[in-house]
């Protein structure tokens, strides 16, 4: 079938990103989906720093490649042998689908799956190489399985999770990634118990998530560090105890709980934060990583013996480790519960012609969750919901 999709053919580090306009809207053509995938009409994907790391080649991804990795839809078709979800249903996207066989599966850690990464690193689906074919009949590369800026996708049934269809369109975008991570890093990594004391370091849409995840978890104090003094007061209305500027943050936490917090997580993706997060625990804290630094930065001013002499640990967490057809139920009913109320990190909607200007949004800080409407067929809002 002829589908439209977000397509990058070069990386680019020229801004502002609505003027250079490295990503195209084209006509691409979609194979039908073979044993084990389905077709997925997209009906919202939500922007990340992902994607921007893609397009500015701090990700370094095959190109050309149809981008977007967190969205929601509805089934269309399925192939044969599929059996976790049937046409008509509603789904969210999981940009690591699991083998289910390899080690890190057998441990139940899926989000480490080494034939997914295999499979996303190649730029192919879970079951087979691409599907997306460009006007001159050349592979187009999927993005993490997904390529999700676009009206259709076809996905590993591996990369679905079925959800409640009275669930908004705006929100269960933002469940396949920002909050799996987020929320996940807190919930699964950290593991933390309720009265423990946590800050999270960056507050974009997997910061802010992780936040949600602390106050959910019953984490206290909840201590939030952004530059952009907007972001703090959000992360204040979503569950925050505190907030503080970057610079003066490690002093701030000190002072406040006495030598340094029980976990802090890292959601910026700078090893100069890291360090900022490692100086920010107290003796036997830990400090969750979940930001992606670019390619070939090292980390440096970290003392050696903050972990033998002090028992700090720093720990990475992929897509906070998640399970996710355990998980993001779990999170949506969290979000009935008004204890996870994830639609106040979107902070716009915006067609796919204008994901040029949505991805300046989001690098210049001003935005949070820019969710992008790629089907003008389905229902965005659904009644009686909040957007």
């Amino acid at each position: 079938m002829r589908i439209t999709a977000a397509v990058l053919r070069d990386v680019s580090r020229e801004r502002p990103y609505g003027s250079s306009r490295p990503v195209a809207i084209e006509e691409l053509d979609l194979g039908a989906p073979r044993e084990g995938e389905v077709l997925v009409r997209i009906a919202a994907a939500s922007l990340c720093h992902s994607d921007l790391s893609v397009v500015n080649g701090d990700r370094v991804r095959p190109l050309p490649m149809a981008l977007g990795h967190e969205a929601v839809g509805v089934v269309e078709a399925v192939g044969p042998g599929v059996d976790r979800v049937a046409a008509g249903e509603h789904v969210a996207l999981v940009f690591v689908p699991s083998c289910g066989h390899c080690k890190r599966c057998d441990e139940g850690r899926p989000a480490l799956c080494s034939t997914a990464a295999a499979a996303n690193g190649s730029g192919g689906l879970l079951h087979g190489p691409s599907l997306l074919r460009d006007a001159s009949g050349a592979f187009v590369h999927h993005q993490l399985g997904v390529s999700a800026f676009a009206d259709y996708a076809v996905v590993a049934q591996e990369s679905v999770v079925s959800i409640p269809a009275d669930v908004p369109f705006t929100v269960a975008s933002m469940f396949g990634c920002a909050v799996l991570t987020g929320a996940g890093a807190v919930i699964n990594t950290a593991a933390i118990r309720p009265g423990q004391s946590l800050a999270v370091f960056g507050l974009g849409g997997v910061g802010l998530s992780a936040v949600l995840g602390a106050r959910a978890a019953g984490a206290f104090p909840i201590v939030a560090v952004d530059p952009v003094p907007a972001k703090r007061d959000l992360a204040l209305r979503l569950g925050a105890s505190h907030a503080f500027d970057p610079a003066d943050a490690v002093e701030a936490i000190r002072d406040l709980t006495g030598g340094g917090l029980d976990v802090v997580i890292e959601a910026v993706g700078s090893a100069r934060v890291i360090a900022d997060c490692l100086a920010a625990v107290d003796r036997g804290g830990r400090v969750v990583s979940v930001g992606l630094p670019a390619p070939g930065r090292m980390l440096d001013a970290v003392p050696a013996l903050a972990f033998a002499g002090e028992g700090k640990s720093l720990i990475g967490s992929y897509m906070g480790d998640a399970v996710p057809r355990r998980d993001i139920p779990r999170y949506l009913d969290l979000w009935r519960a008004g204890l996870m109320p994830v639609e106040q990190l979107h902070t716009g909607t915006v067609a796919l012609a204008d994901l040029n200007d949505a991805m300046e949004s989001l690098a210049s800080g001003e935005a949070i969750r820019q969710v992008i409407r790629t089907s003008q067929t389905l229902p965005f809002d659904l009644p009686g919901t909040a957007d």
